[in-house]
């Protein structure tokens, strides 16, 4: 690396617990569900405010709920990648600040992005409808069914599809290596060298193009990716203007 602190930590503290919890958190979502039946998704997840699921708390849990043992490998090791050079540089409380951060900041793009396309869906649709959504979507998903009407399908799924991940924060991170670091090296595929500035902007018109595109089976949060690194962005600035040791 072009920068690296005399002691520095290969697994500091913040880093580590992080994934610590978040491998607890996913050993409990199939232990609990497994065992006694208790959805920790439904209760943890990030869900859309219309839902009679929505809960204040999820705006947080969320970050350590993951869909399955890919998302959680490619989360963690992301967050090791990038974190460990962080919270190095930054220290443990104004990484973790920045963690939660960019992690409430994407959930804040994605459902900002989610209630604009439900508004959009609830324009075409009479009162009965919507509240036949409401009601009965969600044990409909959960027995594996949907509406056979496209527009009250795709209103289901964004009523009652929680979101769950840490990607939105290690995005996050992802913007603030390639910010501090934008020459480090970076080797996509563990092959191709790429250079951390064009490898974040790369996926940053990446996100943005998925996002945009919608694709019907796409079930992939992309403007939370996009939300974490938006906010990321300015968090940095707004820190290197106000500081002179800001790195």
């Amino acid at each position: 690396m072009n920068f690296r602190p005399p002691s520095f930590n290969y697994l500091p503290d913040i880093v580590k617990n992080l994934l610590i919890i978040n491998g607890l958190f996913f050993l409990a979502t199939y232990v609990l569900d497994s065992s006694f039946g208790i959805s920790l998704v439904k209760h943890l997840g990030l869900h859309q405010f219309q839902s009679p699921d929505f809960r204040p708390h999820q705006l947080i849990t969320h970050m350590f709920m993951h869909g399955g043992v890919s998302h959680l490998l490619f989360n963690m090791f992301a967050l090791w990648m990038f974190g460990n050079q962080l919270e190095n540089i930054w220290g443990s409380k104004r990484f973790l600040t920045y963690y939660i951060i960019t992690g409430l900041g994407a959930a804040a793009l994605h459902l900002a992005v989610s209630q604009f396309q439900i508004s959009i869906a609830e324009a075409q649709m009479s009162a009965q409808q919507i509240n036949s959504v409401i009601s009965d979507g969600y044990n409909a998903l959960q027995n594996n069914q949907n509406f056979t009407d496209p527009l009250l399908r795709k209103l289901n799924l964004l009523y009652h599809t929680p979101t769950v991940g840490a990607s939105g924060a290690v995005f996050g991170l992802l913007l603030a290596f390639g910010m501090l670091f934008p020459n480090t090296i970076i080797y996509l595929y563990f092959a191709i060298p790429v250079k951390a500035k064009y490898f974040v902007i790369f996926y940053g018109l990446a996100e943005l193009y998925l996002g945009i595109q919608n694709n019907a089976g796409d079930n992939t949060a992309h403007f939370a990716h996009l939300g974490g690194m938006v906010f990321g962005y300015f968090l940095i600035k707004y820190w290197k203007k106000n500081s002179n040791n800001f790195y």
